[in-house]
């Protein structure tokens, strides 16, 4: 039995962790679209 609660807890945590990162992707491609960001100011530099 502990091992299957382990595993479903495992799974629904990396399914998080994805889903967190993902949305980290977005958030930062739309700052840089809009130019709300620091990462945009100090990467246009080196471009």
């Amino acid at each position: 039995m502990s091992e299957k609660k382990k595993s479903s807890t495992s799974m629904w945590l990396v399914i998080g962790v994805i889903v967190l990162i993902i949305l980290l992707f977005l958030w930062l491609t739309v700052a840089d679209f809009f130019g709300d960001t620091d990462v945009a100011a100090m990467i246009a530099p080196m471009i």
